[in-house]
């Protein structure tokens, strides 16, 4: 138990590093939320076809772990806003997640730039499943592949 609560202590740096954030009040539907602006700043859609949808993403200091590393659950969040994003329909409302799967193959570190690919892998009523890709844009080396489920109470055609 004392090996866990260790681990999870913040030292020093990381506490005044969380405490020296600076965002305003969110607005409801004015302004991004905490979450929006501290996880998925800096995410850029470069293009959207039928079905697909392809980012790009360079890796910031904040989401990375104590190696300099880009955080696990950074590379979730990645899998779970693009699976979401490439089955969104506007007007609608989100459909939610259902289940994630995700092999995590190498790392990223701070600055490397990432394509994150998602693509429908195929809907039945207002299930559907979705595949991630994120891989060093310089290398081509593949970080994690995702697979996402979502469900949504209206039909949608995507």
């Amino acid at each position: 138990m004392e090996k866990t609560k260790a681990f999870l202590e913040l030292t020093r740096e990381e506490s005044d590093r969380v405490s020296s954030l600076a965002f305003p009040p969110h607005r409801l539907g004015t302004e991004c939320s905490f979450y929006e602006y501290y996880a998925l700043r800096g995410i850029r859609v470069d293009r959207i076809e039928s079905g697909q949808v392809f980012c790009t993403f360079k890796v910031p200091p904040r989401l990375t772990d104590r190696e300099g590393k880009l955080a696990s659950g950074a590379i979730a969040n990645l899998v779970d806003e693009v699976g979401g994003m490439v089955v969104y329909v506007e007007g609608l409302p989100m459909n939610v997640s259902v289940d994630m799967s995700i092999s995590f193959l190498s790392s990223a570190k701070v600055d490397d730039e990432l394509e994150v690919t998602g693509r429908v892998l195929g809907q039945k009523g207002g299930y559907k499943g979705t595949s991630v890709l994120v891989k060093n844009k310089m290398t081509g080396e593949l970080i994690a592949e995702g697979r996402h489920s979502l469900f949504g109470k209206h039909a949608s055609k995507m």
